[in-house]
């Protein structure tokens, strides 16, 4: 369940990341509120993955995969270029996720 908890903070992650933009820096009341409140289950769901995940491991997956996230977010709602550089920078972030994930003795 660890793993699962850990995927679920990343997508809430990418959430929160998404809804800083719509909240146009916390002026507008309902993005700010579904961003305060994917922040807090993001959160939540990383400490209870940190129960049996190493730190280490744990978090650079949850930043890794919100990172991912938030770039393709970029892409498709805000027109944000999708070089051949950026999607190579993309991909080895993947590689370190996975990586990470074939390494980890949970």
């Amino acid at each position: 369940m660890a793993w699962v908890f850990l995927f679920l903070a990343g997508v809430f992650e990418i959430g929160w990341a998404f809804g800083l933009k719509q909240s146009a820096g916390f002026t507008r009341l309902i993005p700010s509120i579904l961003t305060l409140i994917s922040m807090a289950v993001s959160l939540g769901l990383l400490g209870l993955s940190l129960r049996s995940l190493p730190l280490g491991t744990a978090y650079a997956i949850w930043t890794g995969i919100g990172t991912i996230g938030t770039v393709v977010v970029g892409m498709l709602f805000y027109g944000e270029p999708a070089t051949v550089v950026r999607l190579g920078c993309v991909a080895l972030i993947v590689a370190g996720i996975v990586g990470l994930k074939l390494v980890s003795t949970h």
